[in-house]
């Protein structure tokens, strides 16, 4: 005969409470307690854990669109952040199904042990599919995700809790996730069954600009022969030229590029005074816009996933992409000198810039992927090219 569960078990064990008020609940997973962030969809269908320790996610909480996370669990190898320690990246996650047992041989751990450890609160068995149609009408939400194993929960302080956090706008987020100090980068890209390598020959000097690097960017740069040296945020534009730099990237990064941009800015600018080759992705790249003379603006939804597809025209090509941003460059603010090279097929916005007879160029998207297709990996030769222009020898071909 069936028997009642008990009351402490028949309530919900974990909740997303909106500022606007909204309560939706499900079954906690992951590290217990509660989190505040801004909630954002997801729409890739692998890579969850690439996507929760990218940095650019701190102060969020993602929705995966895709109803099934964790099917092959988690590994020490597929992280995106350079100090696991800090923890860097979402605050929170929300999945429809329940995480299952994992079925793959590079798993190390299941998904829900990972989440703990990472102390990423999460929630499952909603219907995702309507929260994703709610953000995607009313924005990106201020909102609070809570787990109580008990399902014990103070309902209106976490409304309030919701409604009183001031989000993502004006926020530097890139201050508490950088690197504390300087350090080189020697590892390249992931190969199957044989896993990472290291870089061999260093013919250039690429100094990265950390305002929450992914690993994978870094192997991108190390690949291409370059012994690549990282950066704090706030290191001034003096000593990044002290370490004779054949190119300098600047990262991507979480926050408001114009509250990173009080210090991120005035650097740039003086970078931008010397011949140095520049590239730049994401936060980088709106960064660098504003060092030019344009502007910024909050979008909203943003765009996060590995399906997207841009234009690029400086080849005439439509690439799909990794995207993860909710901030975009103003198109119709970019000054003269300065003309927009990629565009989002989604909805028109810019997604990269040059400047126009000068080696410095950035895009909002991902090309390094991890997770995502690889379509824009020539990105990361064309800066390359750059810098051996300015050296007077050959360019590689774009496309391998």
């Amino acid at each position: 005969m069936a028997t009642t569960a008990p009351w402490s078990e028949a309530r919900p064990t974990a909740l997303l409470v909106l500022a606007d008020g909204t309560v939706i609940e499900g079954r906690g997973l992951g590290a217990t307690g509660s989190a505040v962030g801004e909630v954002c969809f997801n729409t890739a269908l692998t890579g969850y854990q690439e996507i929760l320790t990218d940095p650019s996610y701190a102060g969020q909480i993602v929705t995966f669109t895709f109803p099934h996370i964790g099917n092959v669990g988690a590994n020490a190898e597929d992280i995106e952040d350079l100090n696991p320690a800090a923890r860097a990246g979402a605050v929170g996650a929300i999945f429809k199904a329940d995480i299952t047992s994992p079925s793959n041989y590079r798993a190390h751990e299941d998904l829900d042990q990972w989440l703990k450890r990472r102390g990423i609160v999460a929630l499952a068995g909603i219907d995702t599919r309507a929260l994703t149609a709610l953000l995607r009408d009313k924005g990106a939400a201020n909102a609070v995700i809570a787990h109580a194993p008990d399902g014990r929960f103070d309902v209106e302080a976490l409304k309030e809790q919701a409604r009183s956090w001031h989000g993502l706008v004006g926020l530097d987020l890139a201050k508490d996730v950088t690197s504390g100090q300087s350090s080189v980068w020697t590892e390249t890209p992931w190969i199957w069954n044989e896993g990472h390598g290291a870089a061999a020959e260093t013919p250039y000097h690429i100094v990265t600009v950390d305002y929450g690097v992914k690993r994978n960017i870094l192997r991108m740069l190390a690949s291409l022969g370059a012994k690549v040296t990282v950066v704090p945020a706030k290191t001034e534009a003096e000593d990044i030229l002290a370490m004779r730099p054949d190119g300098v990237f600047l990262s991507n990064g979480p926050g408001d590029p114009a509250a990173t941009g009080e210090y991120a800015v005035p650097m740039i600018r003086d970078l931008l005074k010397t011949e140095t080759p520049i590239f730049g992705i994401c936060l980088g790249h709106q960064m660098l816009a504003l060092a030019l003379g344009a502007k910024t603006v909050k979008m909203h939804q943003g765009h996060h996933g590995a399906n997207h597809p841009v234009k690029d025209f400086t080849t005439g090509k439509v690439e799909i992409v990794s995207m993860n941003h909710g901030f975009s460059v103003d198109s119709d603010t970019l000054p003269s000198g300065v003309e927009e090279t990629h565009v989002s097929l989604f909805d028109g916005s810019n997604c990269g810039i040059s400047l126009v007879g000068r080696p410095v160029f950035s895009v909002q998207h991902h090309p390094e992927a991890s997770p995502g297709p690889q379509d824009s990996h020539y990105l990361f030769r064309r800066f390359v090219n750059l810098i051996r222009q300015r050296k007077g020898e050959p360019a590689l071909a774009e496309r391998a």
